[in-house]
């Protein structure tokens, strides 16, 4: 089918709650997308920060085929080899003791929201209320969007879940006084994603995680966008030398394979016992096969290293066009999460590089996110760098 083909039978058969697309993309190699047509396009979005491996990495692919030809699905009513040894390898590498695995980033935050507040209940001291800040983004089910500071997110959907309380991003004292006897935890982005890529002050999630300690409160960090490798380090939260009590993951965990995963300390996970939460597709045989082999590649190809040099190096060249064309207002991020906030509509700077057969995309409506796979060289940086120049230039 062609693009044109494509989109008569979505726009006839599917909800559009998307809006007008440009491409039908249908292959996928490491850095590049083909659509319908067979144009080739430097991929610097990466299925928003799905594929940090590229696509179809080898590794994944192997590992999806093997596992479809053994078994696909079996419930959480058995143990599952994958999942236990993708819970072992995660462990390793961060705070989390233990491990509940869903289907996606919004499933993964359901989970921590309410861990956490049958963590105080089972304490017998309710403390149902969390704090999570203006901008914020976690996920499109209604508790979620409950969770997310974003009043866009919630038009349309009254009554929102209750308890949640909105204190805006970076600021210290705002977080403060947002915290009563009811507030049991603090729920984060270490960068806000959705909301603009958002970087707080370097000692900010220190300072948060001390006041979770001075008011007894738990720390949760939402790390679906940032977590594997994004910022240059394998958990955004790293960078500040901090540990949360309980983080989310999703999106490139499985390299493309849907799966979400929310691991927390030994002592918050006696929220949960037996039958109190569950999923069912949640980690089953396919999903944690792909994402124990896209962790083990991410650690195995160095690409977390990768993405702190190749990260430093696209923001210095953004820099050097700010400094030439006025329409950059700001350049900020942290590894190959990058935004560029620009004095147009994101629309505008995005449609003009799509024509020169390279994908980026938005972060609110003024700026131009940057996601590309963490495999990506100093030379493809480079491409970005001439199609952004000649693109601002012609506006």
């Amino acid at each position: 089918m062609n693009t044109q083909e494509i989109q008569t039978l979505a726009n006839q058969y599917v909800i559009n709650t998307y809006g007008t697309r440009k491409l039908a993309l249908v292959r996928g190699e490491g850095k590049y997308v083909w659509d319908a047509e067979g144009r080739r396009y430097l991929d610097f979005l990466a299925g928003i920060s799905v594929v940090n491996l590229g696509h179809c990495h080898p590794k994944v692919t192997e590992a999806i085929c093997n596992q479809a030809q053994q078994i696909l699905h079996t419930s959480n009513l058995y143990y599952i080899e994958s999942q236990v040894k993708l819970a072992e390898l995660l462990s390793q590498h961060c705070f989390a003791d233990k491990w509940f695995f869903s289907n996606s980033g919004a499933e993964a935050n359901e989970a921590a929201i309410k861990i956490a507040r049958r963590y105080w209940q089972q304490k017998e001291q309710p403390k149902p209320t969390i704090v999570t800040a203006h901008a914020s983004f976690h996920g499109r089910t209604l508790t979620t969007i409950s969770a997310s500071g974003q009043p866009k997110l919630h038009d349309g959907f009254s009554p929102l879940m209750q308890g949640f309380k909105y204190a805006d991003f970076n600021d210290l004292a705002a977080l403060e006084k947002a915290i009563t006897p009811d507030v049991g935890a603090i729920l984060l982005e270490p960068v806000q994603g959705e909301g603009g890529v958002g970087i707080p002050d370097e000692n900010y999630l220190t300072q948060v995680r001390q006041l979770c300690n001075d008011k007894n409160i738990l720390m949760i960090l939402d790390e679906i966008q940032t977590g594997l490798g994004r910022t240059g380090e394998l958990f955004a939260h790293q960078h500040a030398d901090i540990t949360p009590d309980i983080m989310t993951l999703a999106k490139s965990l499985g390299n493309g394979v849907p799966i979400g995963a929310m691991g927390c300390t030994d002592e918050v996970s006696q929220g949960f016992s037996i039958g109190s939460h569950g999923s069912t597709f949640g980690g089953n045989p396919l999903c944690t096969a792909a994402a124990l082999a896209s962790v083990t590649a991410l650690l195995d190809e160095k690409l977390v290293e990768n993405a702190a040099g190749m990260g430093e190096y696209f923001k210095e060249e953004l820099l050097t066009l700010a400094d030439k064309h006025a329409i950059i207002k700001e350049v900020r991020g942290k590894g190959l999460m990058i935004g560029m906030d620009v004095t147009c509509t994101a629309a505008v700077i995005i449609n003009a590089m799509f024509e020169k057969d390279i994908i980026v995309g938005p972060a609110g409506l003024h700026v131009v996110r940057f996601l590309p796979p963490l495999i990506i060289h100093k030379e493809d940086v480079d491409t970005v760098i001439s199609a952004l120049d000649d693109v601002l230039g012609a506006l």
